[in-house]
């Protein structure tokens, strides 16, 4: 089968596309506007980039309408936001932070979160993710316009949180301790134990 983008509607294009480029990690991003107003919400559409400095990059696509996410809102007025990375067993409320409440809505206190200061930007982290990154925009992009257009937020990690328990024996964190939820095609997620990881360690050239 082959299907031309061009030739379907932007929600047919999600449709197709988001079982295929799966599992996408979450994420949960903390923000603030400039009156101080949080947000509180989950991103699939999320990687990292970069290592000097190191960058992260998540994507708020428009409403129907083409009105932008609170979130985007909020990094354009303020530069600063925390990318909280979402646990298993914290999947149910990420999942109710995404309902579409209005603006002054701060989804911490819809959903039972706990706020802990960051360091170094002023949204708070949220206490039970197993790792936070406070980060400082580095650049917009917006790609389309109109209903559902995307625009990419890019930012800088400037400090990184992790629960000491989540850590292995050489001091890195364990994805296996952490169970990081992703996000699947329709309504399903998955999450990493470490029955479903496994290594392949990076191949070398031999001299000749």
């Amino acid at each position: 089968m082959q299907l031309r983008m061009s030739d379907l509607t932007p929600t047919e294009r999600h449709r197709w596309l988001t079982p295929l480029i799966a599992p996408r990690p979450i994420a949960f991003v903390s923000s603030l506007s400039a009156e101080g107003i949080g947000n509180l919400a989950p991103f699939s559409f999320f990687a990292m980039g970069g290592q000097n400095p190191q960058s992260v990059a998540f994507c708020p696509i428009a409403d129907r309408d083409g009105s932008p996410k609170d979130t985007l809102r909020n990094v354009r007025e303020t530069g600063e936001f925390v990318v909280n990375i979402v646990s298993r067993e914290m999947a149910e409320l990420v999942n109710q932070a995404s309902a579409p409440y209005p603006f002054a809505v701060d989804e911490f206190d819809v959903t039972g979160f706990t706020r802990v200061p960051s360091e170094l930007v002023k949204p708070p982290r949220v206490a039970e993710s197993p790792a936070s990154l406070e980060c400082r925009v580095f650049q917009v992009v917006p790609h389309g316009e109109g209903p559902q257009h995307g625009t990419w937020v890019i930012g800088e990690v400037l400090l990184l949180h992790v629960r000491d328990s989540l850590l292995a024996a050489d001091g890195l964190p364990d994805t296996g301790k952490i169970q990081p939820a992703a996000r699947m095609g329709r309504q399903e997620w998955a999450f990493v134990t470490p029955e479903n990881m496994f290594e392949l360690r990076r191949p070398t050239i031999s001299p000749e």
